[in-house]
């Protein structure tokens, strides 16, 4: 339990449905008056977390707390919250004001006091004169808005909402992005909001929290989330990036592209793997005729309405995206400056994969959902439980998955410059990542291959043994 101003607190909760889990030991602290979004990809646990504190799920372990009750195994309509839902779950045969005074009834409200609440929500979410409209003659965003009045007339103390937004069209979703954010200032009550779209996280948010396979990834502000990202698919899923592979030479010294470059970071240690994000409107493009820091080729160049986006093609093989306000035109020799605020360095989650297994004989190991052959394992016997490594670029995909040992399916794809890094889905489940040239789609099946010599395998000491 955490300190006063706490109104939802997530304890080290986990979920799974048959055997899969979709959150692993989350945590998290949202406090009153707090618009907190939840963000992340399709099937990364944000609509289970939401639905966990709705009281629509039970966790299968750890506890939740909403104003320091604990709710694991209180009923929906006794807590202290209300939900709008995506598809917004308006009855259809109901007017607007009867849809709206549906929960109040339900409590045995009096007809005065109904009257008077249904009323004053409808003028918060600009609804006045259509009490008396049936529901299925408004638009999208009308709806949109009775939805949340009918959520907020119970006065909860925390306002859920899992991707309200998703049905509207572009200019009806920023319409009601500037409306929800003055909503959430007049009501003063904490928002929990659930969404994918990135920019409509950070026009919103006092907080936003990133989820990828049921982990949370990185709690922070907007802005610290936009330019502090703490890993590779943060960085990458919060706005465009470029994204290296680097090594930490020493305290703000880093080397990426071939070049070395001054920065800001410290505390990684000396010739360390690290990753490196620098987002394209941070790199100063010029002509070739003022000198920079490295040099390169504009191979594209479009107008985006406010900027430029050009992408530029390095002597070293690397490919770069740069926005500007000023075009630089495909061919034209342009010279780059990265100054050190920013280059953002950031821990490598992994160096390579981590696979566990178990020995089926002396060379072939069950891994991945598959039986994969290995080189001759002295001392290692049947039954055996062994963690395999093996480098990224040594994992080999087939398009057809027939061809391979085992089968995946590709759930992440990340661009590093000069090479995509993927992270596949095998059969059992576990993840595999793989450094490839190739150019995959998201959630294509492919065939998992791992030759024998590219296996570095021990045993894995069994506790108290």
């Amino acid at each position: 339990m955490s300190e006063d101003n706490t109104i939802i607190s997530i304890e080290h909760i986990s979920k799974r449905f048959g055997d899969k889990r979709v959150l692993d030991d989350i945590s998290l602290n949202i406090k009153k008056g707090e618009f907190v979004t939840i963000l992340g990809p399709s099937g990364c646990g944000k609509t289970t977390t939401l639905r966990i504190i709705a009281g629509f799920e039970t966790p299968d372990e750890g506890n939740l707390y909403i104003g320091g009750n604990l709710m694991n195994n209180v009923q929906p309509h006794k807590r202290p919250v209300n939900t709008v839902f995506q598809r917004y779950a308006l009855f259809p045969h109901l007017n607007v004001y009867d849809n709206i005074a549906f929960g109040l009834k339900l409590q045995g409200v009096a007809k005065d006091e109904i009257e008077t609440r249904v009323m004053r929500v409808l003028k918060m979410v600009g609804m006045t004169d259509y009490e008396w409209r049936n529901v299925d003659s408004l638009s999208g965003g009308q709806q949109q808005r009775v939805a949340i009045a009918r959520a907020i007339v119970n006065r909860p103390s925390v306002l859920l909402l899992d991707e309200p937004l998703s049905a509207l069209d572009h200019k009806m979703r920023k319409d009601m992005q500037i409306e929800l954010k003055q909503m959430h200032r007049t009501l003063g009550i904490t928002f929990v909001y659930v969404t994918h779209d990135q920019e409509e996280a950070l026009t919103l948010s006092d907080t936003v929290v990133v989820m990828n396979h049921g982990v949370i990834q990185q709690i922070g502000s907007p802005t610290d989330i936009y330019n502090e990202p703490v890993n590779c698919f943060v960085a990458d899923f919060i706005g465009e990036s470029n994204i290296f592979n680097a090594t930490m030479i020493e305290d703000r010294k880093v080397s990426f592209m071939g070049h070395e470059f001054e920065c800001v970071d410290e505390g990684f240690g000396e010739n360390v793997p690290v990753d490196v994000v620098v987002r394209p409107e941070d790199i100063y493009i010029m002509p070739r005729t003022d000198k920079g820091q490295f040099d390169g080729v504009v191979s594209s160049c479009i107008f985006k309405g406010v900027h430029y986006e050009m992408i530029v093609n390095t002597p070293d093989g690397y490919e770069l995206m740069i926005q500007d306000y000023n075009p630089f035109e495909a061919g034209m020799e342009v010279s780059m400056i990265i100054k050190p605020n920013d280059i953002q360095v950031m821990r490598k989650e992994r160096i390579c994969n981590t696979i566990e297994g178990e020995m089926i004989d002396a060379t072939h190991i069950d891994m991945l959902g598959g039986e994969f052959e290995c080189l001759p394992q002295e001392g290692l016997k049947a039954g055996d439980k062994v963690r395999v490594e093996v480098d990224f670029d040594k994992v080999d995909l087939t398009d057809d998955k027939r061809d391979g040992t085992c089968e995946g399916d590709i759930k992440f794809i990340l661009y590093k410059a000069d090479h995509y890094q993927l992270s596949v889905r095998a059969e059992n489940r576990d993840y595999v990542y793989v450094d490839t040239q190739d150019v995959w789609e998201d959630r294509d099946i492919v065939g998992i291959n791992i030759r024998p010599e590219d296996m570095r395998i021990t045993k894995i000491e069994e506790a108290g043994a």
